[in-house]
């Protein structure tokens, strides 16, 4: 297997599922069938900077979830496909629809239905409470579990594999301080 740095190097996408990485996994059903979860406020903050780097992130979710769709679009991103059990056909059309090859794509999964997409991408990561056979699987794994900004931690680790993390933030950093007209944040 080749050294964390070079798999990293090439990287221009992020994928990401979502219950069991940006949610703990819970679920919380109100009486009249609402569903709500729990995200992390930092994970919000990785999405800022993934933009700032110019690394597309993408959602893939098993579950089909309004409470995913409400929270990817607070955290800007566009490409959603929620509800897919068969994770490979958004994962083809995705690849397609950008021109990338596996090499470019890292995916962050957390339980079995992620498996097969980390064995195609270059870069597949697990979170720290992910299924046994999902950490086997996996190049890197999160210090945090899912829900507790393992997201945004994942994201980092690319950045700094990539001997960018600090220039990304920084340019982060003056984007907050000196917004332009319209502000992409908000």
């Amino acid at each position: 297997m080749a050294d964390t740095k070079s798999l990293c190097a090439n990287i221009k996408m992020l994928i990401s599922d979502v219950d069991g990485v940006l949610t703990d996994g819970s679920i919380y059903k109100g009486a009249n069938g609402e569903e709500l979860k729990r995200f992390n406020v930092t994970d919000g903050a990785g999405s800022a900077i993934a933009r700032t780097a110019g690394l597309e992130l993408v959602l893939i979710s098993g579950r089909h979830s309004e409470a995913t769709s409400v929270r990817a679009a607070e955290m800007k991103i566009k490409e959603v496909y929620n509800g897919t059990l068969d994770k490979r056909i958004p994962y083809n059309e995705i690849k397609a629809k950008h021109g990338l090859s596996d090499d470019e794509i890292a995916y962050i999964g957390d339980d079995l239905i992620d498996i097969t997409i980390m064995e195609q991408v270059a870069l597949p990561i697990a979170v720290a409470n992910a299924y046994p056979l999902v950490k086997e699987t996996a190049v890197h794994i999160t210090e945090k579990s899912g829900g507790e900004g393992a997201f945004r931690e994942a994201l980092e680790w690319i950045l700094t594999q990539q001997d960018r993390l600090d220039e990304v933030l920084l340019a982060l950093q003056d984007e907050v301080q000196n917004p332009p007209e319209t502000d992409p944040y908000h």
